[in-house]
């Protein structure tokens, strides 16, 4: 039919990192008839909303040597691969936008085997290896960061930041944008007191969170709040008991609780970063140290050089340390507020809808 709408498979998968900037594209092509693409028993069957198909494929990353377990992970590539084939096919699919992970091998090769354009999306300021391999194959690779350019020379390569909820685009464009405005919490935290977030991403990070309850009591006997958010995974939890204390294991109004915040500690993966420069958020980030490639503390490095956080690696960083540096930065409200700044400019307010521009010129030329 000549306006049946334009199909898109979406393929995203395992984290926040992945799925959230993708969920953020789809609410921006309406007018498309969206499926997605995922792995069974991965984060997507939760978070992809459901008005759209989910298909699942059982397909693994190479993460060691070549071995019996590689020969294996190789069939379930090769049969995802046929698989995905077959979902564009029967489905009349007109391309695949991909924000990267293991997924993305399998949907990109069964695309380019039917002549369909493909869109990848990168996140990280170094990018993962699949995007260095299979980014010269797609139509275009869209970028989180300008600094991932050097690092994919033979792909069209378009920067247009990385993509938020809904609710922290809301945060930026409307009725946060006044200075000063703290929007409302449903968390017992005084108006006049300085708020610490703690946050590791989807996952958690029981690491930081240990440094964080050994450092929290000078927090405390300096009127900071601390909202601490510990991700499901984390032994210690409801270990430390005070008034000034809020441990949740996630918090769905992220978007609010940054804006409250005077200052964050976080790990630095890019969908964290993205949120905290949206929401102007000062931080001390502490890249996860078994990233792949260490590709968190390239992303830390931008913010610091920008001047929006300071950075720690985690085998270096003591509670000492980090107790004392919090309490310098909260004395500091200056020195917080150019942070504040400088991480503002970073963001992209508007990059959902740059990714979905992108997205419309490569399917729709």
């Amino acid at each position: 039919m000549a306006n049946a709408p334009i199909k898109l498979l979406i393929a995203a998968s395992g984290t926040g990192g992945h799925l959230f900037p993708a969920i953020a594209l789809a609410e921006k092509l309406p007018d498309y008839e969206i499926e997605w693409l995922g792995v069974p028993n991965r984060l997507e069957t939760q978070l992809v909303p459901k008005q759209y198909l989910l298909h699942t494929i059982a397909v693994e990353g190479f993460q060691q040597g070549f071995g019996l377990s590689s020969i294996r992970i190789l069939g379930k590539l090769i049969s995802s691969i046929l698989e995905v084939r077959r979902i564009l096919k029967q489905g009349n699919f007109q391309g695949v936008f991909t924000t990267g992970g293991y997924i993305a091998g399998p949907a990109v090769i069964a695309a380019r085997s039917l002549g369909l354009p493909v869109v990848f999306h990168e996140s990280n300021a170094l990018p993962g290896k699949v995007t260095r391999f299979f980014g010269p194959w797609c139509s275009a690779v869209a970028l989180g960061f300008t600094e991932a350019t050097k690092y994919l020379p033979r792909a069209k390569n378009v920067y247009v930041g990385t993509p938020v909820r809904a609710s922290f685009r809301g945060a930026t464009l409307t009725q946060f944008s006044d200075a000063g405005f703290n929007p409302p919490l449903d968390l017992p935290i005084p108006d006049n007191a300085p708020l610490i977030v703690v946050f590791g991403g989807s996952q958690g990070a029981v690491a930081v969170n240990k440094l964080v309850r050994q450092s929290a009591q000078a927090w405390f006997d300096a009127g900071a709040y601390v909202v601490h958010l510990t991700g499901d995974r984390d032994p210690e939890a409801d270990n430390l008991k005070h008034p000034q204390y809020i441990e949740l294991s996630f918090y769905d109004n992220m978007a609010a609780l940054l804006r409250r915040a005077a200052l964050a500690i976080s790990r630095s993966g890019a969908g964290s970063l993205t949120e905290l420069a949206v929401c102007g958020t000062p931080a001390i980030l502490i890249p996860y140290p078994f990233a792949a490639e260490d590709h968190q503390s390239y992303n830390a490095d931008i913010f610091t050089k920008a001047g929006a956080a300071l950075t720690f690696k985690q085998s270096e960083l003591t509670a000492e340390i980090l107790q004392t540096q919090v309490l310098n930065l909260l004395r500091s409200p200056d020195e917080l507020a150019k942070m504040a700044e400088k991480a503002k400019a970073i963001a992209v307010p508007d990059s959902a809808e740059k990714l979905a521009s992108l997205v419309r010129e490569v399917l729709e030329m």
